[in-house]
């Protein structure tokens, strides 16, 4: 199956994501920065966190008339204005599409929403390959020409075999990696290897009913919603930065079957929603929590 061409505005801009410690004059710091060199700005949000006293800024302007080349656009922003403010920062480019893996098991739900945004050309992303400790879903990548590999995980191997996953990975040039209902729960080194870059779906409002079966869980305490999370993937199981949740309303009259359903559709938007954030670089990490600009 081909990729449709995605429905992206041709636009050749940049992208500044930016946090530090608050103090008078940083916007019009940056933005006079920009402005002096030519920069068309067409996004602009910031936000100031009032008890950490920290700064949050994302900003994105045109490339056409801009007066520094963008291969030299770090320099000049690190020199003049980031190492002074003792920003952390990071700089994107819109005509850079970015490397996306999935990782999968047997559950095709989450798949299929990606694979069907995907090949409808809503994101700007490449998919070069899906990965999975089963072999279920592989015809699934077949249908949508999408490279499988499959990487049997047990005790003793694990290790061995996510070794060579993050070599496939980088050969692959991959730049984030998407857990589509991965039921493995991912090393240490893995995690280290893709800070704030692993994107996982878990089937509950987190932080309530954490664990293997929130839906049974729910159901014996008769909840009146339920929920689904997705978040960061950090070496703390599901405790990582939440990117987006949502919910929706249940009764006593829902069977352990009806939350599945129920579920399993927020799932796929509350993953869908949190990669296209992601894509589009409206997310910030700090100590833990996330920063989602508009």
């Amino acid at each position: 199956m081909k990729t449709i061409q995605p429905l992206r505005e041709k636009k050749n801009t940049a992208i500044l994501l930016i946090y530090c410690p608050d103090k008078q004059g940083i916007l019009a710091t940056v933005t006079e920065f920009l402005n002096k060199n030519k920069g068309n700005i067409i996004y602009l949000d910031q936000h100031v966190d009032r008890e950490e006293k920290i700064f949050y800024m994302r900003v994105e302007w045109e490339l056409e008339k801009f007066a520094i080349p963008s291969k030299k656009i770090s320099d000049f922003f690190d020199t003049l204005i980031a190492t002074p403010l003792n920003m952390t920062w990071r700089l994107y480019f819109s005509q850079v599409i970015p490397k996306m893996a999935l990782f999968v098991s047997k559950m095709p739900h989450c798949l299929f929403d990606i694979l069907a945004r995907y090949t409808a050309g809503e994101w700007d992303v490449e998919i070069p390959l899906i990965i999975s400790n089963h072999e279920t879903l592989k015809p699934v990548a077949e249908r949508f020409g999408i490279d499988f590999h499959y990487f049997p995980i047990t005790k003793e191997n694990k290790t061995e075999q996510e070794k060579k996953e993050l070599e496939l990975l980088k050969r692959h040039n991959v730049n984030f990696v998407v857990l589509a209902r991965y039921m493995q729960i991912l090393s240490e080194d893995f995690v280290k290897n893709y800070p704030n870059k692993v994107i996982n779906i878990h089937h509950s409002f987190l932080p309530a009913f954490a664990g293997a079966k929130p839906y049974h869980a729910a159901h014996e305490r008769g909840v009146k919603i339920i929920g689904a999370t997705s978040h960061y993937v950090t070496t703390d199981l599901d405790a990582g930065p939440i990117i987006e949740q949502e919910i929706t309303r249940c009764s006593h009259v829902d069977t352990v079957q009806n939350l599945i359903r129920k579920g399993r559709d927020l799932e796929k938007i509350v993953l869908s929603q949190a990669v296209y954030k992601h894509l589009q670089r409206k997310l910030l990490v700090y100590n833990n929590r996330t920063i989602v600009f508009n």
